[in-house]
């Protein structure tokens, strides 16, 4: 049984930093594409950044680049994002996603397997 677990979330001030994490089991972890997600109430949601199944390439998309970071660490089964000089508009819930052998702009673009429960991110001005 596929698990997705994120957890990291929480509330947080303009300008501040939160770190995502992600834990899946059930699965070969090193096989998946993974992703971070987000969604704001009464809008889509939107793939943030992906990662490839190595590591060796990402995707952000333009809202977030130069402020977040994706990272996946696979001898631990462990997706992270770092996540520098938040903002209002960064406000939603953030959800972990993983899909077999996608890409990093495949998966971003929808191509998703399994996704997480979701963690709630809050920014305050």
């Amino acid at each position: 049984q596929v698990q997705v677990v994120e957890s990291g979330g929480g509330p947080v001030q303009a300008g501040g930093s939160l770190r995502l994490s992600c834990t899946a089991s059930g699965l070969a972890f090193d096989n998946y594409a993974m992703g971070w997600f987000r969604q704001a109430p009464g809008k889509e949601r939107e793939g943030v950044s992906c990662i490839s199944r190595g590591g060796g390439s990402s995707y952000y998309a333009d809202s977030v680049k130069g402020r977040f970071t994706i990272s996946r660490d696979n001898a631990k089964n462990t997706l992270y994002l770092q996540m520098n000089s938040l903002k209002p508009e960064d406000t939603a819930m953030y959800y972990c996603a993983a899909s077999f052998f996608q890409t990093a702009t495949t998966i971003c673009g929808g191509r998703v397997g399994y996704w997480g429960q979701g963690t709630q991110v809050t920014v305050s001005s």
